[in-house]
């Protein structure tokens, strides 16, 4: 359906619903697995491999999984499942799995602080790699996710550790690059150490990017690619955040050898490990985003992409959108009367000093909200392409400029919910949420924003 201004004036709500909607199909799961499954049988016939095994692990890894079964499971011998609670029964995806094919197994774990279930899933596949010989094809499926889900503490460091550490990085702010380092470093699978584990076989890694930039080294924390991070900049990030006092002391400790040279570091690029891996990018935010744009333009908006790597404070993101948003509704809208959608992408972060239930897709829209409180002709949806905001049952949020006036109109004061990192709950009071489900993917966010005129 196109939309124009000779119509009745369409819910701007509705029309980002449907350019969200559509970046979200074109980063389908099952779909971009098939795309490569000619290739998968090339490779085992011409490599003449006798034995294959699929190794997945991410909030995407059931419906990847499920492509392959779908067209390949003759020739699948085991294959080991990790992902997030919820993300693989929401299509029945483990039934059907495990119908076409048993010998795949599949456990649901934690995200993002990680749980018994993810540190068990991963001895289980550290286990199934190592009796991986040269006559061996693995396929790894990789999304987002994939670094909080595979989970094994390195040496001397303790599962309870791990999770202390992600916790105080989450809390503080520390973005997903930082993030990674650090568990890269407390890890025995991550930065390149599940390839190490595998080698000699041969290993095609299929994944769908949650990181700005597309860093082969970044998605998942890089189990199957070369680290370019260090211990000395693993040590770094904990005194930026002022955290070398409240880290575990086994974590300070094996980053300290690591630094000395006392333990090797993570395998870096050039590696003889590296000679047998392929790893391949199926899915991308910047995919989704064009695809968003190719709807809203088929809708009969003026679209631009203002962003694709939209990184920062949830709130100060929040207020430069808002900004961008209203200059462009003054002069390009107003002058030519027709609407514009604007799209970004890419992935916030939120330091949390209050004690609410939220995401920083919630945060966002919220902020954004109080920032065009008030303003006709300003719409902005902001969701996860997972499916999920944070430790919540919601993608994001959608807003107008009527979004504050309602809920101080029923009592909600906005600045006391997003002052307490509590937007999820100010949303599900002012009615904002924008709930999906698991969607299968995970490619970060995006933000549709739909100007009108007055």
């Amino acid at each position: 359906m196109k939309y124009n201004l000779s119509m009745k004036s369409p819910d701007q709500k509705k029309i980002a619903t449907e350019i969200f909607n559509a970046g979200l199909h074109s980063v389908d799961s099952y779909t971009a697995v098939s795309h490569h499954i000619d290739r998968i049988r090339t490779v085992f016939r011409d490599g003449k491999f006798n034995k294959l095994i699929v190794s997945g692990f991410g909030k995407a890894a059931c419906p990847m999984a499920n492509s392959l079964a779908d067209n390949m499971g003759d020739m699948i011998d085991a294959g080991i499942l990790i992902t997030k609670y919820g993300h693989c029964n929401f299509l029945n995806t483990d039934q059907s799995l495990l119908t076409r094919h048993s010998s795949l197994k599949i456990i649901e774990a934690g995200h993002p602080v990680p749980d018994e279930n993810g540190l068990r899933g991963a001895d289980d596949i550290i286990r199934l790699l190592n009796v991986a010989d040269e006559d061996t094809l693995i396929i790894c499926l990789i999304s987002g996710g994939g670094s909080a889900l595979l989970a094994s503490p390195y040496e001397g460091i303790t599962f309870d550790e791990k999770q202390k550490i992600t916790q105080l990085l989450l809390r503080a702010g520390a973005d997903i690059n930082e993030l990674n380092c650090i568990r890269k470093h407390i890890s025995k699978v991550k930065g390149g150490r599940l390839a190490e584990i595998a080698y000699p076989a041969h290993i095609i890694s299929l994944i769908l990017s949650d990181v700005i930039g597309d860093r082969l080294d970044v998605i998942a924390s890089g189990p199957t690619a070369p680290d370019r991070t260090t211990y000395s900049e693993a040590l770094d990030i904990l005194e930026k955040y002022k955290l070398t006092g409240a880290a575990p002391k086994s974590v300070l400790e094996v980053f300290r050898k690591g630094v000395q040279g006392l333990i090797p570091d993570t395998p870096k690029e050039k590696g003889h490990i590296f000679r047998n891996v392929e790893n391949i990018i199926i899915g991308s935010n910047r995919i989704a985003l064009e695809a968003a744009k190719k709807k809203a333009e088929a809708l009969g908006l003026h679209t631009e992409i203002i962003s694709s790597e939209l990184t920062g404070e949830a709130k100060d993101v929040a207020q430069w959108l808002a900004a961008e948003a209203q200059k462009r509704r003054s002069a390009e809208v107003q002058n030519s009367r027709k609407r514009l959608c604007l799209i970004c992408g890419g992935e916030t972060t939120v330091t949390v000093r209050g004690s609410g239930l939220g995401g920083r897709n919630t945060e966002l829209a919220l902020a954004f909200s109080m920032a065009i409180a008030g303003i006709d002709g300003i719409t902005l949806l902001s969701a996860g392409t997972d499916g999920t905001d944070g430790p919540t049952d919601a993608a994001g949020a959608v807003v107008d400029g009527d979004t504050i006036k309602k809920a101080k109109a029923a009592g909600i004061d906005p600045d006391v919910y997003l002052n307490n990192n509590d937007s999820y709950n100010f949303f599900k009071k002012a009615e904002g949420l924008f709930i999906t489900g698991p969607t299968g993917t995970n490619v970060m966010d995006l933000q549709i924003v739909i100007l009108s005129p007055s």
